[in-house]
């Protein structure tokens, strides 16, 4: 199946332009967006480090090459541009009256050079330049710099004051035509081949001093990169272009090749990509565009998170602006990690290595962070033991500073983080990578989260805490007033899956294996796991953002962007179908929070719904990131562009897919009627296993499964244990096997039994005297949860006549009750179903949260008020 993303005009020359239409390509090192100009060409290059502090606006555009054709053209007839993502190609097509031009462009990773070619089918003259961007003598952010050419090279050389930043650029061509200088770039005459090489660098340097270093101008060590540059260079163009070219192709695709993914359509539309889009967000079907975003979304990470380069950031390695929005920085509290999410799941393991050196790197830094706030917050558990107070990361960092917890979110960022630790091993499989990488990161997060807490009534509690970015009466005043609490949701459950992850280190690796020095850690943490409290079900039946919440949005925006109280279900693993009665609730919130919001929050709504199982609401919230957050280069938009959304969006759709977090492999465990037949292949499962699978009316009817590390493999599908199984394994129900697996072999079985949907109960109501109604036709089993039990107690099975009175049940005791209704034959409490929730709440208190809700959510642009009404109760 190609993939391919095509447009029938050039990108407009502006900053619009450039967000919206440009093409971009990248391979870590270096970012270039290619306009595709007829009478000129641009190609806007980014390499990260070229950064000022983010109060004088971050991260900065490094360069512009220019083409511009010196003859007279004839009509422009047949143009295209696009990006074959299948090989990492940028193109553009088109013929100039007789004449035909066709221009390519990559980023190669192997090479730290951006290539392109300019062929005709007649010999025509253009010149080549390479311009500075945002030349300023301004006060504290002074940029200065300087370009000039001598025979076949343009270089560009300059310091950026703010961090004493020298960079450096290089572009030499090649042609078969006559190259001159002229003033300070480059004249080639009667050409029909010319190829050129640019490489750049910065004296950056991904070291702990850069971190640690108070004053800006003593970061980086000062010397002038134009060895560094000229060695890339030189070694680049020692290769012809096409040999160039095969060697990033070949780089690129041992990565991008390793999933496929069919949904229906297999052909490239007619229709261009921003026209396919227009009409997808109109209400237009295509599964390819549905596909192409997904693997659109690999290719944005592979092409900015490399080993050796930067880690992704908010906007991957793309930005055209002097001030870049948010100083383009690595914002923790939940965009940096969901540019990872799609890491370990798409086959792509490589990508995060490039976060892994980042944090090894402020690590230092962060440790001093984690002494200074314990000092600050909760003084009695302060340590000056090196390293006693663990690590920690605030919400805003960049390429030279790092930030500790405070503000708007809680030290809940730092678990947030240690998360992608625990999955680089938990994906793998390997043992090497569980002791050299995941049990390091979170053992030293234990030792902070373990001090950031306080013990409030026989619970421990986060001293300060903050849901991330949530706000006290919706005031967007200047400053913001964010709200501060003890223990909201996002800290407990942060703190709770480090040290739940923590704890399953310990067990893989024994306990006799882990030093003595450690063991007080481990102690301690196993006295205090039981009592973080990290999930509470409120009046609404929702999880509770915060603990003094009773009903749904008394504090903060009603339908905020974040979820935060919910990262126990995505990323984290706490809320799932072994907790029945928290994962309702997670339902519920998600429907009060609403399918309208941001890209990046979209794409966080869309991993959680696909938790749930509900594929056809995972579903519309796919659709409603690509049809209203989409830019037509399927840049996902904040606004403005940001690269989260694209990569969390590509994280939903595999999470659609292929889930493995409770323990065993469930294939399309969210499958919408929209993708009712399809395949994928690569896709990998936690425990080292890339996946294949094949299905037809939403069941799976052929599984491959490819071991990685040799653990043994568990797998749950409807059925599974009648299907064709040809090697030995175990049957612990009808819906689950097991089977020891050797590293490198590949077990496939066949012949999986369909199974049929039948339809469960949608709706229960219920009255103060706890009388439940439902309307569903056939026998029902009834399901009661007191408070924020997990789990729920059967009190009824086949119930029938659509009612039910619960006489044994003393509701006085409680604060809520939360009722649920599934089909009598299913097997547990975790089957589809319909729930109510009751609460004591009077006709008064009702009224005054009607008004509160009102009252809270005036302001705000991007709430919507009829939905918000919809949710509200009726008195």
């Amino acid at each position: 199946m190609e993939l391919r993303l095509r447009y029938g005009r050039p990108a407009p020359d502006s900053e619009e332009g450039w967000e919206k239409y440009s093409i971009p390509i990248g391979c870590s090192y270096i970012g270039g967006n290619v306009f595709g100009g007829t009478d000129y060409e641009r190609i806007q290059i980014t390499e990260n480090s070229l950064e000022n502090p983010d109060w004088l606006g971050g991260l900065t555009s490094f360069a512009d090459i220019i083409i511009s054709f010196m003859d007279p053209q004839g009509p422009i007839k047949g143009y295209e541009r696009g990006l074959d993502l299948d090989n990492s190609l940028a193109y553009v097509r088109y013929s100039a009256g007789d004449i035909k031009i066709e221009r390519e462009y990559f980023a190669s990773y192997p090479d730290r050079a951006i290539a392109g070619c300019i062929r005709s089918s007649d010999p025509v003259s253009f010149r080549v330049d390479l311009r500075i961007p945002f030349i300023t003598e301004e006060e504290h952010r002074k940029k200065r710099g300087k370009v000039s050419s001598c025979g076949s090279e343009i270089v560009m050389k300059g310091v950026m004051e703010a961090f004493n930043v020298r960079f450096e650029g290089r572009l030499r061509v090649f042609s078969d035509g006559a190259v001159t200088v002229e003033g300070d770039g480059l004249r080639i005459n009667g050409s029909q081949n010319t190829s050129f090489v640019f490489c750049c660098g910065t004296n950056y340097e991904r070291r702990p001093e850069v971190f640690l270093e108070k004053e800006n101008t003593k970061k980086l060590r000062d010397f002038d990169p134009h060895e560094k540059v000229m060695g890339f260079i030189d070694a680049a163009c020692s290769r012809s272009y096409t040999e160039l070219k095969e060697r990033h192709i070949s780089d690129y695709r041992e990565l991008f090749g390793r999933v496929k993914l069919e949904l229906g359509e297999t052909e490239v539309p007619e229709m261009m990509t921003d026209e396919l889009l227009k009409s997808y967000g109109e209400g237009g079907k295509s599964s390819y565009l549905e596909v192409l975003y997904f693997q659109f979304g690999r290719y944005l990470l592979i092409s900015s998170s490399r080993p050796g380069g930067l880690p992704a950031n908010l906007q991957g390695v793309w930005n055209c602006h002097d001030r870049s929005p948010w100083g383009s920085g690595y914002w923790h509290n939940i965009n940096v990690q969901m540019n990872y999410w799609p890491a370990f799941v798409t086959n792509l393991s490589e990508t995060f290595e490039a976060y892994r050196d980042f944090y090894e790197a402020f690590r230092p830094a962060a440790e001093e962070y984690a002494r200074e706030y314990i000092l600050k917050t909760v003084p009695e558990n302060y340590t000056d033991e090196p390293g006693g107070c663990g690590w920690t990361i605030g919400t805003g960092n960049y390429a030279y500073t790092v930030s500790g917890p405070g503000g708007h979110s809680g030290p809940g960022t730092g678990g947030l983080t240690s998360k992608l630790f625990w999955e680089a091993y938990a994906f793998t499989g390997s043992r090497e990578k569980l002791r050299t990488v995941a049990y390091p990161a979170l053992l030293a997060m234990a030792k902070h989260l373990l001090k950031v807490v306080r013990n409030y009534d026989g619970l421990y509690l986060s001293v300060f805490s903050a849901s991330p970015e949530q706000i006290i009466a919706n005031n967007w005043s200047n400053p913001v007033q964010y709200y501060h609490t003890v223990g909201c949701a996002f800290d407990q459950q942060m703190i709770y899956e480090n040290g739940s992850d923590l704890l399953r280190c310990v067990s893989i690796l024994g306990e006799e294996n882990i030093p003595e020095e450690d063991m007080p850690v481990i102690r301690e943490l196993r006295e205090q796991i039981g009592k973080y409290d990290p999930v509470q079900v409120g009046w609404s039946g929702q999880i509770k953002e915060y603990r003094e919440e009773q009903f749904y949005g008394e504090v903060g925006e009603f339908q905020h962007r974040h979820i935060s109280q919910l990262v126990g279900l995505y990323p984290g693993t706490l809320i799932t179908r072994e907790t029945p009665a928290w994962l309702d609730a997670a339902k519920t919130t998600l429907n009060y929070r609403s399918d309208r919001s941001t890209g990046w929050a979209l794409a966080h709504r869309l991993n959680a719904w696909a938790r749930t199982g509900d594929g056809n609401r995972a579903y519309r919230l796919y659709r409603n990131l690509l049809g209203t957050r989409t830019l037509p280069n399927l840049w996902d938009t904040h606004p403005p562009f940001q690269i989260d959304g694209n990569l969390g969006g590509t994280s939903g759709v595999a999470e659609m897919l292929i889930q493995s977090h409770e323990g065993y492999i469930v294939p399309i465990p969210c499958i919408p009627d929209a993708w009712a037949r399809g395949s994928y292949e690569g896709l990998v499962a936690r425990g080292g296993f890339e996946i294949g699978a094949r299905w037809d009316g939403g069941c799976v009817n052929r599984l491959s499964v490819r071991s990685l590390a040799g653990n043994v493999c568990r797998i749950r599908i409807p059925g599974i244990a009648k299907a064709c199984i040809p090697f030995e394994h175990a049957v612990p129900g009808d819906d689950r096997i097991e089977f020891g697996t050797k590293a490198g072999e590949t077990y496939v079985i066949s012949d999986i039994p369909a199974f049929e949907k039948r339809p469960v109960p949608k709706e229960v109501s219920a009255g103060e005297e706890l009388k439940l109604k439902w309307n569903f036709d056939g026998p029902v089993s009834v399901w009661r949860a007191a408070d924020s039990s997990p789990d729920y107690e059967k009190i009824a099975e086949y119930a029938e006549g659509g009612c039910f009175e619960d006489r044994d049940f003393d509701f006085s005791k409680y604060e809520t009750v939360t009722y649920k209704i599934t089909r009598a034959d299913a097997e547990d409490s975790s089957a589809e179903g319909a729930c109510v929730t009751l609460n004591h709440a009077t006709s008064a208190r009702r009224l005054r949260y009607r008004y509160l809700v009102r009252q809270l959510n005036l302001v705000c642009e991007d709430e919507d008020p009829e939905e918000i009404e919809r949710h509200l109760p009726k008195n």
